[in-house]
């Protein structure tokens, strides 16, 4: 079929990737990559409502973003029913909520396993089997789980974090398949390695940070600024073929490395 020029008034970027109009929930909105994505979202037109448990941190980006928020633990089943009754008219869910313990195996114990879990994967996991539906009954619409490149690469000292976010992927498969016929369409958004808040401890260990940047093709840690076109390509208009899949931002990480790959190549 060949285009009309009315057609190509619609492949303006600006129409392509407009929200305007769409209702936008974003979970772990408080933390590094969340505020972020909320402020993307913003930028894009959608209407942003913010959660998180972080009560002050989450006030302070629902102020600077000129949005609503909601406190709310989504290990808590009440609070995430109040959550999605606060969310009407939802049209694109954005699960970033997210926690780690960096522990190798032997030193995992039962309590470490839950509370990670729970929240990289129950939560999301109920979330958006409500989502789905009230996403469903205004027209269809997005929902976006934020993984991680540890779905893809072991490392040591995270295996529960990595299998959760390894889950979170295949979940995100069967979600595509079994809500294509209501209109959702879901994704993966993977950042690589970032520098937020969370993974500041990560980067202040000069082994390990030398060992990262060692193998990043770009010689450099990811900013969360960096994740925002390509979860707004997923929540879009722009996006609309797009589902069941796991896009990585991630500078080339899981690409591969150089022959001669080595930390004296690494920018500070």
């Amino acid at each position: 079929m060949q285009p009309t020029f009315a057609d190509l008034d619609d492949l303006v970027p600006a129409h392509l990737f407009d929200l305007s109009g769409q209702v936008t929930l974003v979970t772990g909105a408080a933390g590094g990559i969340g505020s972020w994505l909320a402020a993307g979202l913003v930028a894009a037109g959608a209407t942003v409502l913010v959660t998180d448990r972080d009560a002050d941190r989450l006030k302070e980006v629902a102020r600077a973003l000129d949005v609503d928020h909601l406190v709310a633990d989504l290990t808590n089943d009440d609070e995430v029913t109040c959550l999605m009754e606060w969310a009407d008219r939802l049209g694109v869910l954005v699960n970033c909520a997210g926690v780690n313990r960096r522990k190798v195996i032997d030193e995992v114990e039962n309590e470490d396993f839950d509370a990670i879990m729970s929240v990289n994967l129950r939560a999301p996991y109920f979330l958006s089997q409500r989502a789905a539906r009230r996403i469903a009954e205004h027209g269809g619409g997005a929902i976006i789980h934020v993984g991680s490149v540890n779905s893809a690469h072991g490392l040591a000292g995270v295996s529960v974090y990595g299998a959760s976010k390894a889950a979170l992927a295949q979940l995100t498969r069967v979600q595509s398949i079994e809500w294509a016929d209501r209109g959702v369409r879901v994704n993966c958004l993977a950042p690589g390695f970032m520098r937020t808040p969370l993974s500041e401890s990560l980067w202040r260990d000069r082994q390990k940070a030398e060992w990262i940047l060692s193998r990043v093709p770009q010689r450099r840690a990811g900013s969360p600024s960096e994740l925002i076109g390509a979860m707004l390509l997923l929540a879009s208009r722009a996006g609309t073929f797009i589902t069941g899949q796991t896009l990585y931002v991630d500078g080339g990480f899981l690409a591969g490395s150089d022959w001669g790959a080595n930390c004296s190549k690494a920018s500070k």
